[in-house]
Formats: C-alpha cells, structure tokens, sequence
C-alpha cells in the first residue's frame, strides 16, 4: 500500500490564539507583534486582506492599522505554546503516527485509515477545532513534499474547506505548474533564484529537470524534492530537524541598559530558560557562550559588540551552576558607558544526559544523587503550576524595566491562574 502523508498546519496561528478568547474579534482583523512590540509577525485573513505585509514595523503601520480598526497583541508565547500542545495532542490521539515539524505544524501518517485519507482528515479536523478552537488546513499526498503543497491549496481555495488531497486532483500537472517555485518545500531562496535564472519558475518545471544536474548543483536535499515532487518518497515520517547542537536564549530589552547588575540579571534569565529546554531535551552542555550588543541603528551612540566563551569541567544541566558560567563570562566582556540593546546566551557541546564525558579529577556538587531530582522538581512545580513559580533569585524582579516590552499583551488564559477568563451571568 502507498504511503499516505498529511501536512496539518494551524491557520494564522497567532492569531487564532488570540481569538480563541475573545469571540467579538471573530471576522475582525488582527495581528500580533514581535518581541517588544516591533513587526508584525501574524495576521488574521481579514488582516491580510487589508494588504498589511509580515515584518512591517509597528511604529510605520500604526496609522494604517488605527484606520481599519485592526486589533494589535503583543506577542504572548505562554498562550501560543499550551495551545500548540493541546492540538499536538488531538492529532496524536486519533492519527495512526505523527511528527511535530514545529509550532503550528505536524506532519501524520493516513496509511491505511478506515475511510480513506480524505474523509478521516475531514473528521480530524472538525475534531481540533471543536475540542480546541483553533482552525486547521490539511493537505495530503503521497509524499511529504506533495501533502505541504496541497496543504497551501487547500489554505487558498475555499471551496475545498480546508482539506485538499493531491492525489485526486484530476489534473495534477496543472497544480504544479501554478505553484511558484519559491513556495516549494525544500528549495531555499538561493536556490530558487538560481532556478529561476535557468528559466525553472514553477514546480512542474522543477519535477521535469534532469536529476543528475539537480544533484550535481543542489546537493542531495535538491535531489530528494525532486523525487518527491515525482511521488517517490524519500523522508519518512520520522525524518524531521536535525538534532539540535546548540540552544540560544536571547531577548532585546525593554530600554537600553548599562548596569552590569541588570545585565547579570538579564543574563540568568536567558540561561533558565535555556537549561530548562536543555533538560527537556534530556540533554546536558559542555560549554556557555555570553554575548552583548548595542544598538547598530544608533550610530550616533559609541558601540561595543563582544562575547565570551566559558567552557564547563563537566558538561551539565544544573541551572545554578550554567549560571555562574554565564556571569564569569559577562564579567568578562561587559564594559561601562555604553548603552546595550540586548544580551543572550548559547549552550553548545550538547550531548546526552546518559552519555557524556565525565572527568576523573572532578565530579561537580550538581552531579551528586542529592542535586540530581532538584531540577526535576523545579520544572515538575513550573510545568503544573506556571511559569516562573520557582525560580531563582538570579533573575530579580519580573517587573524589572529591562525586560522586554509587550504592552498589548493578552491575559495567559491557558497556563496561568490569576488570569483565568471569568464568565458572568
């Protein structure tokens, strides 16, 4: 039997989110903005009917968006996040095998499924949006590549209602040639302009070329799409992004900062939540990078960019001690009278929890049996009881005026009890 593939993807994501709450913003437009509150990053389809493009800065569409009535949010990833694993989970529940491919996406296995592929994915996706309220498009195909593209068909035609499978497209060519070939799963923007050049505009173009020519110029991945487009699959549905290798945490500040105590505080907060995706991905690091930036939009102001390097005597997970690597290496590069934009963290050498190196001259107090579960019961208090329940007085104060701006901020309806929506009679 042919392997079934289906490309589920949230609409508007965000958005969606932000709606799911407030149903007087139902058929209203809205977007929601960046990290202290800089572009637009999602947009409802009423929003994007008004011809508000991704990535425009606030402050230029402000008058624009005021005009049209357009509801604004501050970005409010706590929400994004639950309501993403409360659709990962419906998915998981009734789809025979899936992949997250990311926040909004997952990729599932239809092989076999009672009813046809076509009819369970109708079911599946009055399900989501009944149990969760977030509006889905499904696309199918034979391969992953052809289930993403008929997932952007059926997000763009209504009449299909938001399932689409390519396999039953009566003319199949047709589709491939009015797909750009910039919209193709798999070929990046350098390769699309190449292509483009070579007179390759759409993707049935791109299917029909000589493979040997598209390995030979566009490597194996080039190849693999190639194929895919043709209905040979090359990536299973366990085939996903690479194993990370590294983790950053980093934010832009609220307000410029100097103080190397507000540094150092910004600084721990970025590696517990760095540690806190470490553990989760039942991993430990080797090394901790610190790094400080000033505005280079300010050009008037004097400017100092550094970073630093700290290496660990035993790769770790243990928020205290990635901590005070952090701060050494800070210490290191801060340097009084600038004014920072922003500061970050990168956690590399990541390596299994159950299979990194250990040194024989010294054993950390973090890797004892007594230091061990107390991360456990850090992130167990933090994943039932919200964000930030326990954490660690390295951080200060959360209302500190460095910390990112997000003024149009929805409540955490989802993950936090004091913002629990309330229904009155």
């Amino acid at each position: 039997m042919p392997p079934r593939y289906a490309l589920i993807d949230c609409n508007n994501f965000y958005a969606s989110c932000e709606r799911l709450f407030r149903p007087d913003l139902r058929d209203r437009p809205v977007v929601v903005l960046s990290n202290n509150d800089g572009c637009v990053i999602a947009r409802s389809a009423e929003a994007k009917a008004l011809g508000i493009p991704m990535g425009t800065p606030y402050f230029k569409c402000r008058g624009l968006l005021r005009r049209h009535g357009v509801t604004v949010f501050s970005s409010n990833y706590a929400l994004y996040g639950d309501m993403s694993a409360r659709v990962m989970g419906v998915l998981a529940r009734f789809c025979p095998a899936v992949a997250v491919y990311s926040i909004d996406e997952a990729f599932a296995d239809l092989t076999g499924v009672p009813g046809g592929a076509d009819a369970f994915s109708r079911r599946l996706k009055a399900t989501v949006e009944a149990w969760t309220g977030i509006p889905i498009s499904i696309g199918i195909g034979p391969t992953k590549t052809l289930a993403k593209l008929a997932n952007r068909l059926a997000k763009g035609h209504p009449r299909l209602r938001g399932v689409f499978d390519f396999a039953a497209s009566p003319d199949p060519d047709r589709l491939l040639r009015h797909t750009p070939i910039d919209a193709v799963w798999g070929i990046g923007r350098r390769h699309a302009a190449r292509l483009v050049r070579y007179g390759v505009g759409d993707a049935l173009a791109f299917r029909d070329m000589d493979p040997v020519w598209v390995r030979r110029k566009m490597s194996v991945t080039g190849l693999h799409t190639l194929l895919e487009l043709r209905g040979q699959p090359c990536h299973t549905l366990a085939d996903g992004p690479a194993a990370r290798k590294t983790i950053v945490s980093s934010r832009s500040f609220g307000r410029p900062v100097s103080s190397l105590e507000d540094l150092r505080e910004a600084t721990a907060l970025h590696m517990v939540r760095a540690a806190e995706k470490l553990r989760r991905l039942r991993a430990v690091a080797a090394c901790v990078h610190v790094f400080l930036r000033t505005n280079p939009f300010r050009p008037g102001l004097p400017q100092h960019n550094d970073s630093a390097s700290v290496p660990l005597a035993v790769a770790t997970a243990h928020t205290p001690t990635l901590i005070r690597a952090a701060h050494a290496g800070l210490e290191r590069i801060h340097k009084e009278g600038f004014e920072f934009k922003k500061c970050g963290i990168m956690l590399s050498g990541l390596e299994p929890v159950n299979g990194r190196w250990l040194s024989l001259l010294d054993l950390p107090p973090q890797d004892t049996p007594t230091h061990v579960p107390t991360m456990q019961i850090v992130d167990d208090l933090n994943a039932r009881w919200g964000r930030d329940t326990v954490t660690f007085a390295a951080v200060g104060r959360p209302d500190a005026a460095w910390h990112m701006r997000r003024d149009m901020r929805s409540p955490r309806y989802t993950t936090a009890w004091t913002e629990l929506p309330v229904a009155r009679a």
